[in-house]
């Protein structure tokens, strides 16, 4: 069984940065991919980003694309995503779940595990 808490969330200004963490519990996630994604009030979740295994690969939704980035420490076993540049559409909770695979996805159906989520509002 694998728990995925996320923290980091909260109430900023337009413009302002934040870093999400994700940290995993039960077992290692040192093996499989990781992502992230957000549902706004009224809206489908959708993907933000993800990262393989090792960290070598990423890809972003085109909405964050230059402003966020998902990284991870895997002997932590934790996975951030620092967002820059925060606009008022970003605000919504944000959810990492993982595929429990080595590749990544950013496909919601192929999440195995998923956190809690946290808010993240921006205000204009």
């Amino acid at each position: 069984q694998v728990q995925l808490v996320e923290s980091g969330g909260g109430l900023v200004q337009a413009g302002d940065s934040l870093r999400l963490s994700c940290a995993a519990s039960g077992r290692s996630l040192s093996s499989y991919a990781m992502g992230w994604f957000r549902q706004a009030p009224g809206k489908e979740r959708d993907f933000v980003a993800a990262i393989n295994w090792r960290g070598a690969m990423t890809y972003y939704a085109d909405s964050v694309k230059g402003r966020f980035t998902i990284s991870r420490v895997n002997a932590k076993n934790t996975v951030y995503l620092q967002m820059n540049s925060l606009k008022p559409e970003d605000t919504a909770v944000y959810y990492c779940a993982t595929p429990f695979r080595s590749t990544l996805s950013t496909v919601e159906k192929d999440m195995k595990y998923w956190g809690q989520g946290t808010q993240v509002t921006v205000s204009s």
